[in-house]
This record gives C-alpha cells, structure tokens and sequence, in this order.
C-alpha cells in the first residue's frame, strides 16, 4: 500500500477545487507538504472557517475512507484506540461453559472481540489508499490524551497488550484541528505542519458562495460577501463562519430576494449569528450600515 502522492501545490488546488472546497496558496501547500512527508497537518482558525471540511474533502479526493474521532474532555484510550466487546464475551464465556468445553482466556482477547477505534483503525488499515485521520476539536481534551496522542503520531504503532502491537504499513492522511479554545502543547504542535486558517477575503468568499450557492444571483451574492465582511469588522463573540454564509445566501435566495435591505438582514440575522449578544450588537451599530457598506462594496 503507497500513500497517495500530489505532484505539486496547484494539483492540491485543483483536486479540492473539483471537490467544492476553495484553498488558497498557503492552505494548499500545508496539504501538499503533508501528503508529500507523510506528516500530520494542524489546522487552527475560528470556528467555522473550514478546518473540518479539510479532511471531508480530502477523504473524497484521495478515496480514502475518512475516520473521525470529535475530542472532548476526559476522551481515553477506549474512546479513541480501542476496548473489548465484554457483552461478545460474556455471551461466549456462558456458551463454552455451556457445552462443558474448557475456557481458554487466550479466546476471549482474540482479534474477533476487539473493537477497533478511530486510531487503531488508521493505523490497522489494509486498504489499497490509506484513510484521512480526522482529529477534530483537539484542543476539547485533556492533557494526558494530547501527550498520549503525540506517542500515536510519533511512530503510529498502537501496543494492546493481549494481542502484541499494530504498526500502520503507510501513515494515515491526519488531519487535526483546533479552535484556539486552549493551547495545544508545543511537542504536538511540533510533530505537525501547521496552518491557521482565517476567514476568508471578499473575493475568495463570493467564489465559494457562486460555487455552494449556484442558485444565487450574482449580485445578491455579491451583497452576501460584503455584507459578511462588514459583520466581521465588528467585535463579535462569534463572527460567521463560511457555512454560515453559504446558508445566509441559500435563505436569501428561497425568499425570493436579489437584493438586500434593512428588512431582509433584520428578518434573517439569526442565520449568520447565532448568540443574540452578537445580533444585538448588529442592529446597534446599525443594520443600514450594513447594508450601505455591502452595497457600496459589491457595486
């Protein structure tokens, strides 16, 4: 099994493009760089720049399959790696002794009772492509797991002490991300590429929304881009995110709207923000300069 190889930054372009996904030159070089030096790549941003949606298109891009494992606090091994199906044994143990057969201990840790995780399957994994490792929310665990999740992505071999050690013929593509609600620890940091996705500029916005958004008119989503871009000017708790701007243009759209005013925005805010203190600030600072700015900007 070979790992899948990108021959240069913009064939990394151009196969997430072809996937609906848009990265840019910095974004598109972590991802060549760590598919060419089988490394794991961090991605860090706020919440809803991308980050997951990295890996999502990455799994459909390379063919492989795409394991996930969503961190959160007191997350452990059996969580993540691996445990034992003890309601497969119990039932086999009571069927042994059933028949009057002698329990051999040894059948009870075999491979046919082991539940393999998220991490023990992308390091056991016998497919012709490797899978894309998704490690979301990194930041969400603790301590002791971060650390041990550095010995993982070290060697990526996992020891289960009643079967031996599972060692990864090809790394999984490992992709993990991060909301900056914590510092991930340097040593982990330092075993990975690193990237900081931020949200993304008027251009680059307005591409993504013609592309997840077709049914948009060109100057709705126009108005939708700056309109986004002025929201994120202010100082908010939790700014939109790209997915917020694409359902943001998606409402807009099936109201019938090929312009934006001060009514539209008031009557669909809670499409884009989703704390009230944020849409509270909004329509303090003004929904009509909202509006004025995302005309002015989109003209």
């Amino acid at each position: 099994m070979a790992g899948f190889v990108a021959d240069s930054v913009a064939d990394v372009r151009a196969g997430l493009a072809a996937h609906d996904y848009l990265a840019d030159e910095g974004l598109a070089s972590a991802i060549f760089l760590a598919l060419t030096l089988q490394r794991p790549l961090l991605l860090e941003g706020e919440a809803g720049v991308g980050k997951t949606e990295v890996a999502k298109v990455l799994a459909r891009w390379t063919g492989g399959e795409l394991l996930r494992l969503q961190c959160y606090e007191g997350i452990d091994v059996a969580q993540a790696v691996y445990e034992w199906d003890y309601s497969r044994q119990l039932l086999h143990l009571r069927a042994v002794e059933a028949s009057g057969a002698e329990v051999v201990e040894d059948e009870l840790y075999s491979d046919r009772f082991l539940v393999r995780r998220a991490l023990l399957r992308a390091i056991d994994y016998r497919a012709e492509v490797p899978p894309v490792l998704l490690v979301d929310e990194v930041d969400r665990s603790d301590d002791e797991f971060e650390a041990f999740l550095l010995e993982i992505l070290s060697d990526y071999t996992v020891t289960v002490p009643e079967l031996g050690t599972f060692r990864a013929e090809v790394p999984p593509v490992a992709i993990l991300t991060s909301n900056r609600t914590r510092d991930v620890h340097d040593a982990l940091k330092r075993r990975c590429l690193y990237h900081w996705i931020a949200h993304p500029d008027f251009e680059r916005e307005l591409a993504i929304v013609r592309l997840r958004a077709p049914e948009v008119p060109e100057a709705l989503a126009r108005q939708v881009a700056a309109a986004i871009e002025a929201v994120r000017g202010l100082e908010l708790y939790k700014p939109p995110g790209v997915a917020e701007t694409i359902d943001w243009s998606h409402a807009l759209a099936a109201l019938g709207l090929t312009t934006i005013d001060e009514d539209a925005v008031d009557a669909t805010l809670g499409t884009i923000l989703k704390y009230r203190e944020d849409q509270e600030r909004v329509r303090a600072d003004g929904l009509g300069n909202v509006v004025r700015v995302a005309l002015e900007r989109s003209a």
